[in-house]
Formats: structure tokens, C-alpha cells, sequence
């Protein structure tokens, strides 16, 4: 938990965001595995309020239907259509997919809902896409 909280707050200096968006808690059939990711959550979310970043949670049906088009959607699909919607080359790691997923749907949301009208008006989704290509590094 340590490692998580010192590599989040690396990782936070580096490129000083003034907002994260994190997946709500959910309920796992395995009890130690939902323990488990609490804490490391935890950690994360100890981070960011450290660093004084602004926490906005989104639920994994929520990213899932922005991404997909269906709250019940699966990693595969999940994995599908960032490599679509962000014109990757090859698809990322399912857990990476899922993180992608998530920044999309709050920068459709969030900051990013503030695009011009007319650049909105033909496909907000392909707009927003284009705007997270330009600033990525």
C-alpha cells in the first residue's frame, strides 16, 4: 500500500492534474479480493487528497454504457472500443483499457463536455477523441 501511495504521488507531481476520476466501489463475490482492492483504493484516493487533486467517482456500469453503448458490457468490448475510439494501434491490457475507459467518460462529462457546439454537433465522442489525442504526450 505503501508502493501504490508513493508511485501515485510520483506519478502526480510529474503531471499535476487538478482532477482524477476513479471507479466507485464495488461489491465482489470474493471477499478478500474486494478487502484487497478497498485498500489499495484507499491508498490511491489518500494520494490524490494529498496532493490536493479533486476526486470525481464514476460508476464501472456508467463507464461501461459511455464506452459501449451497454452498462453490461465486458472487458473485450470494454477493450475494443478505446482501441477504436482512441485509434491505438494494438489494444491495451484489459486493466489499462478499463483506466482509458474511465478517462474517457469523464472527459465526455467533465472538462472536455465544454467543446464548441460546433465541433459537438457532428459526433461529440469523435471530437472529444480528437481532443484527448492532441494533448496526450
Amino acid at each position: 500500500l505503501l508502493q501504490i501511495h508513493e508511485q501515485v504521488l510520483r506519478v502526480l507531481k510529474e503531471f499535476t492534474p487538478d482532477e482524477a476520476a476513479v471507479e466507485e466501489t464495488f461489491v465482489n463475490t470474493d471477499a478478500r479480493a474486494t478487502l484487497k482492492l478497498g485498500q489499495a483504493r484507499g491508498a490511491i484516493l489518500a494520494s490524490l487528497g494529498e496532493a490536493g487533486v479533486r476526486v470525481v467517482e464514476l460508476s464501472a456500469r456508467q463507464v461501461k454504457k459511455s464506452v459501449t453503448g451497454t452498462g453490461a458490457a465486458g472487458k473485450a468490448q470494454v477493450q475494443s472500443m478505446v482501441t477504436r475510439l482512441l485509434r491505438l494501434s494494438e489494444a491495451p491490457a484489459t486493466d489499462a483499457a478499463d483506466a482509458l475507459a474511465l478517462a474517457l467518460t469523464w472527459g465526455q462529462g467533465g472538462p472536455l463536455a465544454d467543446l464548441p457546439l460546433r465541433t459537438r454537433r457532428r459526433s461529440t465522442r469523435s471530437a472529444m477523441t480528437r481532443l484527448v489525442l492532441e494533448r496526450m504526450p
